[in-house]
């Protein structure tokens, strides 16, 4: 450990600054919060569209910063940091690209179609509600088991870690949730944009403080730290070789920036397609001049004072260089944050289990906001169950993107067929995402091909299951697909739909 190391100390503030910074701020956030979702909104009779896209009346700021916080959550800062090198920037810096797609391809379509969800959108390119219901139960899972369970693990041990909370991850995590459902659950997306504005503003504001005090408490001195840990481009044993910049990467930011429906929500809650656009291309900007700063250079500057600790390397940074008066505070920003992150993606699971399936198969003259509390109640249950298999990863980013993949490629190869080509079988589209999913996880679990990097193997995996779409369309069911100009509006679909 260097000498700069062994003169940080650990923060330490009295009881009672803390308990009142932190208070303040929670409640500064829930006041603006419940005033900005009462006054100047005209709420919409649909149940569906208030609940789930805000009524339509999101503006630019609320896109931006709303998808700005929806991704950028401790899964990012803890998870990037922890890899502890320059390298991890790429996965911000080529988000830009997947932003930009979602501004020009994506969001006009979904305004188009009128979507609530985005499987909605493949209901209607392949007209068959099987393919929805579907893709639907794999995003389902996917955020159950995944993005909702390592959010809660990687913001208690955030937590944890910096403020020397002395409870099991569980107990915390789900401390997260509740907070985060308080915002979310009764007030929709309007509530959850609102917060997550809020909240993202602050958390940006003070992570690019801690940007600068890290540097500050090295002297803004990088030497005897590994060259591989200062580079841009990886070679093949590192965590992103930089052909894979060229392949899997690009498809994996369409993935997540465009269909993703926890991203996409908040696009399609504008008032018409040049608002959700604005909103986009701030979100993108954002991404593009700060988000990589802070998801890397604290972990860096952590290595040089604490050597390799992995995912703790953020918040044993941020309990040493933030100065003492800041400690309640950021403790409030982190926990509004963490905890608007978590409900973004418990609002989406929620308008896809309810739009996509229960009014489809169950109820469709459901109650949706007591459905909804329901709903939030057993997937925030599942989700903190889920915490401690979390606890034993090296790298959490690494496993999510790897996990991602099981899912990510299959699902992105039925967007693409049924914005590509007409006359193919939904059935075809459901087989290509089946075998997707079971070739990504021989590639995964028992054999890679030569030796190939994950984000290699997901760039297969997307094109076997195109070709094997296809295949099936024309052998199987004998289509004959035609390839389309999918930006092109057809005459049939109307005019450009813009909400009021």
């Amino acid at each position: 450990m260097s000498a700069a190391a062994t003169s940080l100390q650990p923060v330490s503030i009295g009881t009672s600054t803390q308990l009142l910074a932190f208070a303040f701020v929670i409640m500064l956030v829930g006041s603006l919060t419940w005033w900005r979702t009462r006054v100047g909104h005209a709420h919409s009779d649909n149940e569906d569209r208030e609940f789930f896209l805000a009524g339509g009346s999101l503006t630019w700021i609320y896109v931006a910063g709303s998808i700005t916080i929806t991704n950028l959550g401790t899964e990012q800062l803890v998870g990037a940091n922890g890899n502890q090198m320059l390298l991890l920037a790429w996965w911000e810096l080529a988000a830009v690209f997947g932003l930009l797609i979602l501004a020009f391809v994506f969001v006009p379509i979904y305004y188009r179609y009128q979507c609530v969800t985005t499987t909605e959108l493949l209901e209607r390119r392949y007209n068959d509600d099987r393919i929805r219901t579907m893709i639907s139960t794999l995003f389902l899972f996917g955020n159950l088991f995944i993005s909702m369970p390592s959010a809660l693990y990687t913001g208690a041990l955030f937590l944890r870690s910096v403020f020397g909370i002395d409870l099991p991850l569980v107990m915390v995590g789900l401390c997260i949730a509740v907070l985060g459902a308080g915002y979310g659950v009764l007030g929709g997306l309007r509530a959850v944009a609102i917060s997550e504005t809020f909240s993202g503003a602050s958390l940006l504001f003070i992570c690019l403080l801690l940007v600068f005090l890290s540097l500050q408490a090295i002297g803004f001195d990088f030497s005897g730290i590994p060259p591989e840990r200062l580079t841009l481009i990886g070679d093949s044993n590192s965590p992103i070789p930089w052909p894979t910049l060229l392949t899997g990467m690009l498809f994996i930011q369409i993935f997540y920036w465009s269909t993703n429906q926890a991203i996409t929500q908040r696009a399609m809650a504008s008032p018409s397609v040049r608002e959700a656009q604005k909103g986009v291309l701030a979100a993108a900007a954002i991404r593009l001049m700060i988000v990589p700063a802070i998801v890397v250079l604290p972990g860096i500057v952590a290595y040089k004072l604490y050597g390799n600790v992995h995912d703790a390397a953020f918040g044993k940074l941020v309990g040493n260089v933030l100065p003492g008066w800041l400690a309640g505070t950021f403790a409030a920003i982190l926990v509004t944050s963490v905890a608007t992150h978590f409900v973004a993606i418990l609002n989406s699971s929620a308008a896809l289990y309810i739009c996509d399936i229960h009014q489809k198969y169950v109820n469709p003259r459901a109650s949706v906001r007591a459905l909804n509390i329901a709903a939030s109640a057993i997937m925030i249950l599942i989700a903190v169950v889920l915490i401690p298999v979390y606890a034993n990863a090296v790298s959490i980013i690494n496993l999510l993107q790897q996990l991602n993949g099981l899912f990510s490629m299959p699902i992105l190869s039925a967007f693409i067929v049924g914005l590509l080509f007409r006359d193919v079988d939904a059935r075809a589209a459901i087989a290509a995402v089946l075998f997707g999913i079971m070739l990504y996880a021989y590639f995964t679990f028992v054999h890679a091909p030569f030796g190939l990097h994950y984000i290699h193997l997901m760039f297969v995996t997307l094109w076997s299951s195109i070709g094997f779409s296809l295949a099936v369309n024309r052998f199987v069911f004998g289509n004959r697909a035609t390839f389309i100009r999918f930006w092109k509006r057809d005459k049939a679909e109307g005019p450009e739909v813009t909400f009021v």
